[in-house]
């Protein structure tokens, strides 16, 4: 995630303390990994005693919850602010796409090193919380792409779902691939075939 401004100096303590341990967290798990990030690092990294944490968050699983989330709502924001100046259903299908390309240029400590929840992800059990809510993450996804190829498609409600199944394979496939080479490069390409794909069908 993006390195982010404390909260103002007269925010409530708990507020403060809380955000900090989130943004130190959200650096060092994107960084470094879940396994590899101590408590003890993240509570250094955030200037408060390790009291602070347990105080906001019941676990290190807790924490985990709380950076996936936050990673889930960094990405709407970023469809949200290009879905705004989309003009048509093709293009808030490839707003879509952008979001992931503007995900992928932020300002990363390290670089860019592919999906953060999928790496997240990569991390946990089977049947661990944070998996499922990965899963949420890129079903509702799937369903963003669903909804703007079924206004492209009104009339072919299943050609609209296959289609939209193939552009969330072809996207995540992007994404993959883009954290292997640490640029956006792969997501764009994705993007243009997206686009391709979609002018195929109208």
């Amino acid at each position: 995630m993006t390195e982010k401004p404390m909260a103002p100096a007269n925010g409530p303590p708990k507020r403060r303390a809380r955000d900090a341990l989130l943004e130190a967290a959200s650096r060092r798990f994107y960084a470094d990994g879940l396994a590899r990030t101590g408590i003890d690092t993240i509570t250094a990294e955030a200037g408060v005693a390790k009291k602070s944490l347990y105080n906001n968050f019941s676990s290190k699983a807790d924490l985990v919850a709380a950076y996936l989330d936050a990673r889930h709502e960094e990405w709407m924001g970023l469809y949200r602010a290009r879905l705004a100046g989309a003009a048509s259903a093709q293009d808030r299908v490839l707003a879509v796409f952008d979001a992931y390309a503007d995900h992928a240029d932020l300002a990363y400590e390290r670089g860019f090193r592919g999906c953060g929840l999928l790496n997240a992800a990569a991390e946990l059990p089977a049947g661990d919380p944070g998996r499922t809510v990965v899963r949420r993450h890129k079903e509702e996804v799937e369903a963003l792409l669903s909804q703007h190829v079924a206004e492209l498609l009104p009339r072919s409600p299943e050609r609209a779902r296959s289609l939209a199944r193939h552009l969330a394979f072809l996207l995540e496939g992007s994404m993959a691939r883009a954290g292997l080479e640490g640029n956006d490069s792969c997501i764009h390409e994705a993007r243009r075939i997206a686009a391709a794909l979609i002018g195929t069908t109208l």
